[in-house]
């Protein structure tokens, strides 16, 4: 008997439809054809967005598979639950701009192994709720954050100030602050970092090389230090992938949490679950109006918790 619970290896699962199971509906087809799928999981991952037929996402339990049909099932290493983007997690909104509070834990953008319970989705969902029927609505999405790192997020909802708000962000016109724990104290208490980061393929982590990376520059000042480890801000100038990440790593600063560059995970008897990295705040010019704009995202709770538990106010 299989177990409903198994838990599938992360990675990609490809199947060709032969006479045998012809004629199945998708998430039988995938109960019955592949080793380690449940039927009730086999809908699971259709719902959110994992399941490909014919190269194109499928998200009908009940489509019907066909002789020599290419089937690929996309399995990240997220849980296929999702929790939504509600009302509460709106900081600002006008007609041209929405301001999110992204909570940790969600995706920013789809991918081939989820569509469902990522940011994009889920605003699309917000913003629909008061669209007129049958408009989709129109998102900009000028901003990144990756899945672990919580704060403050901006898009633009009107094609009138997608190309501005775009403009600012390569322009780094846009002031943006974080918030990070990190193991150890910086020497100096304020500076920066600059180097050219690129993609490690074997690891598929950021580090800095001599050449051939993109120019990134981190500038920090540490807030406060504790029993050895420090609550810092950061200035981000330019807005690579892991940036922040992987600097504080290499400066010997690991982020509480960020297990995968050498931060710990265990903070006496707290177990750290991600990194402790928070989009704090955000500042710019409006796209349409110029109007000068600062939005701030409160601290999540479990950075709050890291924080009481060193005795931090």
């Amino acid at each position: 008997m299989k177990n409903p619970n198994r838990e599938l290896a992360p990675g990609v699962y490809r199947f060709t439809v032969n006479n045998e199971l012809s004629g199945l509906r998708l998430d039988q087809y995938l109960a019955e054809a592949g080793t380690g799928f449940t039927r009730t999981l086999a809908r699971r991952l259709i719902d959110i967005g994992g399941v490909h037929l014919s190269a194109r996402r499928m998200r009908r339990c009940s489509e019907t598979v066909t002789v020599g049909d290419k089937i690929e099932v996309y399995v990240d290493s997220l849980s296929p639950d999702t929790v939504p983007l509600n009302q509460e997690r709106i900081i600002y909104r006008d007609q041209d701009l929405i301001v999110l509070d992204k909570p940790a834990g969600m995706p920013t953008q789809p991918t081939p192994a989820r569509y469902k319970g990522t940011v994009y989705s889920e605003l699309q969902k917000l913003l629909g709720d008061t669209q007129r029927r049958g408009r989709r609505p129109s998102i900009g999405m000028v901003q990144r954050l990756d899945q672990d790192t919580s704060g403050v997020m901006v898009f633009s909802i009107h094609p009138r100030a997608h190309k501005k708000m775009t403009e600012h962000f390569r322009g780094h016109e846009i002031d943006k602050t974080y918030w990070a724990l990190v193991k150890g104290i910086p020497d100096p208490a304020e500076g920066e970092f600059r180097s050219q980061l690129a993609r490690r393929r074997s690891t598929n982590l950021m580090v800095s090389v001599a050449k051939g990376g993109k120019q990134a520059e981190t500038r920090y000042h540490l807030l406060k230090s504790m029993n050895g480890i420090s609550l810092v801000e950061v200035d981000l100038i330019t807005g690579r992938s892991h940036q922040i990440r992987a600097h504080f790593s290499e400066a010997g600063l690991p982020l509480l949490g960020d297990h995968a560059y050498g931060g710990p995970i265990l903070l006496d008897d707290v177990v750290i679950s991600r990194q402790m990295l928070h989009a704090r705040a955000l500042a710019f010019s409006h796209p349409v109006t110029a109007e000068k704009m600062l939005f701030i995202a409160p601290l999540p709770e479990d950075f709050s918790n890291v924080l009481r538990s060193l005795d931090v106010a």
